[in-house]
């Protein structure tokens, strides 16, 4: 019978721990490289949307209308102190110019709510659904808009059709209002996350 060979020490380390090692240094190196996420939008638009406001007289043309208002307002006119407690509905054409006559290519829906009786803000819950050639499904916004500010940025949280499960940011813009009857968004869209 031969000699058994002694056996190996065993290590104080296991297995398991030098392939985590391994993982995590590939990890970083990749994350040290930039190479893990770009930061360029995988798709970039640029739209118009036109909210006419409901006053009472142009029933015919109105894209937008307040449905809840606080105790001392009413739902025809925008209350005071910076609209707070306004809710607003609204059913906008989307344009891929600024221009309210140009040929839709759908439709801005959803509501904003004045949220601030100290400044001038509201919040925004809508979705952009298009209805042309060009493009087919919906996106989906949600955040905050301080209306004095010359852009602000709103969450793209989704998508359908072209868009299925977008995720960005829609930096918005006032491009014209006159009064409290009429404005005109300007929507630039920079999608991080395209299917």
């Amino acid at each position: 019978m031969a000699p058994k060979a002694p056996k190996a020490p065993k290590s104080p380390i296991p297995n398991h721990f030098f392939f985590l090692l391994l993982i995590l240094s590939a990890f970083s190196a990749a994350a040290a490289s930039g190479k893990l996420r770009s930061r360029r939008p995988c798709r970039r638009l640029v739209f118009y949307f036109h909210d006419i406001l409901y006053n009472g007289k142009n029933a015919a043309n109105a894209t937008a209308a307040i449905v809840g208002a606080p105790a001392w307002g009413n739902t025809t006119v925008l209350t005071g102190m910076n609209h707070f407690g306004d809710v607003v509905v609204f059913d906008d054409p989307i344009t891929v110019d600024n221009n309210l006559h140009g040929t839709p290519v759908g439709r801005a829906q959803g509501f904003y709510i004045y949220d601030k009786k100290e400044i001038f803000t509201a919040w925004l819950g809508f979705s952009f659904v298009f209805n042309s050639t060009e493009h087919r499904g919906s996106l989906n916004f949600a955040g905050a808009d301080p209306l004095m500010n010359k852009t602000r940025d709103v969450s793209v949280i989704g998508g359908t059709g072209d868009f299925f499960m977008a995720r960005g940011i829609a930096t918005l813009s006032t491009d014209s209002f006159e009064g409290e009857v009429y404005f005109r968004l300007r929507a630039d869209i920079k999608l991080f996350e395209c299917w």
